[in-house]
């Protein structure tokens, strides 16, 4: 499912921004794609804290072969050993673990969120443990396809802005925002393709 402000977006970007217009027209067929699975969406994204898109791809790999479809369900049964060989931390099985447990007894229940702001369903989630900001905002933009959401602790949005905007230098979060003030309010969109820009398959979670 991709979002339906994805044009509406792409125009504004491309009008507003010279360095993104040339970003976007290296993938003009491309855009993000939502998996509608929440559990998915922040296993995925728990997986991926503090490492490449590259390692979490091959752990995700690695997981779904020990458990097969990773659900819930899945992921509270399977047991802690086949886990952490798939290169999980044992904190990273704590929380996923944690994370299962939740969707399953209803404590943490994505369909009360749809019609909240962004700052309160990062609230929300942020009392699930294991649950950053930067996972909460993964999740607004992958899962409920928030258009304006600018992720500034992501790694991957840090080198990509660094790269196109200062050379290969590093911007201050300060100045990150600053650079991302005309991409209001498609921020999450922008921030997507400065992803695409980096690495040779598009972001998912």
């Amino acid at each position: 499912m991709t979002p339906d402000y994805w044009p509406r977006a792409v125009a504004h970007l491309s009008a507003a921004d010279p360095v993104l217009a040339r970003i976007i027209a290296d993938y003009p067929s491309e855009a993000l794609v939502s998996r509608d699975d929440p559990f998915g969406t922040l296993a995925r994204s728990i997986v991926g804290q503090q490492i490449s898109v590259a390692a979490a791809s091959r752990v995700w790999r690695r997981l779904e072969d020990a458990v097969g479809e990773v659900s819930a369900g899945a992921v509270a049964r399977a047991g802690d050993k086949a886990m952490t060989g798939c290169g999980l931390s044992r904190q990273k099985l704590r929380y996923l673990k944690e994370l299962a447990g939740g969707f399953l007894d209803g404590s943490v229940d994505p369909a009360c969120w749809a019609g909240l702001d962004d700052e309160r369903v990062i609230a929300e989630l942020t009392k699930v443990k294991g649950v950053g900001r930067w996972t909460a905002e993964m999740f607004l933009i992958f899962h409920l396809l928030r258009a304006d959401v600018l992720p500034l602790d992501d790694i991957g949005l840090q080198r990509a802005m660094g790269r196109h905007y200062r050379g290969d230098g590093k911007l201050e979060k300060a100045a990150m925002e600053r650079v991302a003030g005309c991409w209001r309010p498609w921020r999450s969109v922008a921030t997507w393709y400065l992803w695409r820009s980096l690495d040779p398959l598009p972001v998912e979670y």
